[in-house]
């Protein structure tokens, strides 16, 4: 038995509430979250016949809101949205602004990365179950937001925009989540010990 004395935490408490806590830290935390999204959208592969890639970007952003919590969750996912909005080219591929017709599911990963935060404060990420029922949720709401936005960027009919946005991301998609289900609660009982 380890005689190193456990990290206590108190019940909504998300994983960024162990560091000590002060402005900088959540304005360090808020940049570093847009920042990794930002990366992890430069994690694009193509999908043929569809618009959209495959990005390691809702992985981010569902992270960003779960580690973080809601507010800076929120925060984090608006920079990165402000930012590549005014040019900055960190979308997935490289891109930037309001034209592309994935920009639908940078606004759903603002609002999943904020609903994801408030679950995680009330414990959906100390457990596997739990933490698959929010990535889930997560997920759900990015495509509720950018399915539509596709569908009206392009022209595309509802059955043609679920085809090319959301079918061709759900064996990926689950996979992003296992990783998600593993991790933060393997977190949770590390710092717990």
């Amino acid at each position: 038995m380890s005689t190193a004395a456990a990290t206590p935490t108190r019940p909504g408490e998300v994983l960024a509430d162990l560091l000590p806590a002060s402005r900088v830290r959540d304005a360090a935390l808020v940049l570093g979250g847009a920042a990794l999204t930002g990366l992890a959208a430069q994690i694009s592969l193509p999908v043929p016949g569809s618009p959209v890639p495959v990005t390691g970007q809702t992985f981010a952003a569902l992270l960003v809101g779960t580690a973080l919590g809601a507010g800076r969750g929120f925060l984090s996912l608006a920079v990165y949205a402000l930012v590549g909005m005014a040019g900055v080219p960190w979308f997935a591929g490289g891109g930037s602004g309001t034209a592309a017709p994935s920009f639908g599911y940078i606004l759903g990963m603002l609002l999943a990365s904020t609903v994801v935060g408030a679950l995680a404060r009330r414990g959906a990420d100390r457990s596997v179950l739990r933490m698959a029922g929010t990535m889930l949720l997560g997920e759900a709401i990015i495509y509720a937001i950018g399915v539509p936005y596709l569908a009206l960027a392009t022209g595309m009919s509802t059955s043609a925009a679920i085809a090319a946005g959301l079918t061709p991301f759900l064996i990926g998609d689950a996979l992003k989540a296992a990783l998600a289900m593993g991790a933060l609660p393997t977190a949770w009982k590390f710092i717990k010990r």
